[in-house]
C-alpha cells in the first residue's frame, strides 16, 4: 500500500515537472509491474503436477512392460461366477493387501474362451493379472496350469520385492481353474446319475 501511494505521488510529481514527465511516468509504470503480486497455481492444479511427478518416478523404477500393462490393463471386468462354464478363482496375500480375482469362460471341450480380472493392488499385481489373462486365453484348462509365476516374472521384468505379485497370478489360474473342474465334474455327476435313473426306468417298464 505504501509503495502504491508512493508511486503515485512519483507520477504525480512528474506530471508537474516540465522536462521530465516521460522518463518518471514510465519508470513509475515499471515500478508498478514489478511491484504486482505474482500468481500462484492453485492447489488442485499444484496436487496434480505432484502426482505426475511422483508416476514418473514410479515408472522409472519399472521396467516399460509393467507399465504398459498397468496403465492398459486387458480383460478387466467380471463374469457370472454362478455360470457352470465359468471358473473364478479368488487369491489374496495378507503381507501386501493384494486381492486378485481371476476368471474364465471355458466350452464342453476344456478350451478357455475367456478371461477376465478385477484386482486390488499395486501396478505390478495389475500388470500380472493383465497377463495372466492373456496367457491363458485360447488355451486348455490343463496346458494353463503349466503357467508358472516366474514366466510372468520374467516377462514383467518384475523386481525381487515383487514377485509375490506373479504368485498371486499363478494362483489365480490354478483357482479357477480347479473351480471349473469342480463345476464340471459336478454336472457330469448329476448328468450320469439322470441317465442311470433314465435306463432304470427303461428296464423296469
Amino acid at each position: 500500500m505504501i509503495a502504491s501511494k508512493t508511486l503515485h505521488t512519483i507520477a504525480t510529481s512528474a506530471v508537474v515537472t516540465a522536462g521530465r514527465r516521460p522518463a518518471l511516468v514510465a519508470a513509475a509504470s515499471t515500478m508498478q509491474l514489478h511491484l504486482l503480486p505474482r500468481h500462484h497455481p492453485h492447489p488442485h492444479h499444484q496436487r496434480r503436477q505432484q502426482q505426475q511427478q511422483q508416476q514418473q518416478q514410479q515408472r522409472r523404477g519399472y521396467h516399460e512392460n509393467i507399465v504398459e500393462h498397468y496403465e492398459n490393463p486387458r480383460n478387466v471386468g467380471s463374469l457370472d461366477k454362478n455360470s457352470e462354464d465359468v471358473g473364478t478363482g479368488l487369491v489374496g496375500a495378507p503381507a501386501c493387501g493384494d486381492v486378485m480375482k481371476l476368471q474364465i469362460r471355458v466350452d464342453s471341450d476344456g478350451k478357455i474362451l475367456e478371461s477376465k480380472f478385477k484386482t486390488f493392488g499395486c501396478g505390478s499385481a495389475i500388470a500380472s493379472s493383465s497377463v495372466a489373462t492373456e496367457w491363458v486365453k485360447g488355451k486348455h484348462v490343463d496346458e494353463v496350469l503349466g503357467i508358472k509365476n516366474t514366466d510372468i516374472a520374467a516377462h514383467l521384468k518384475l523386481p525381487p520385492v515383487k514377485l509375490h505379485c506373479s504368485m498371486l497370478a499363478e494362483d489365480a489360474i490354478r483357482a479357477a481353474v480347479s473351480d471349473w473342474k469342480a463345476k464340471h465334474e459336478k454336472k457330469a455327476k448329476e448328468e450320469g446319475v439322470l441317465m442311470g435313473e433314465g435306463e432304470g426306468e427303461k428296464m423296469t417298464a
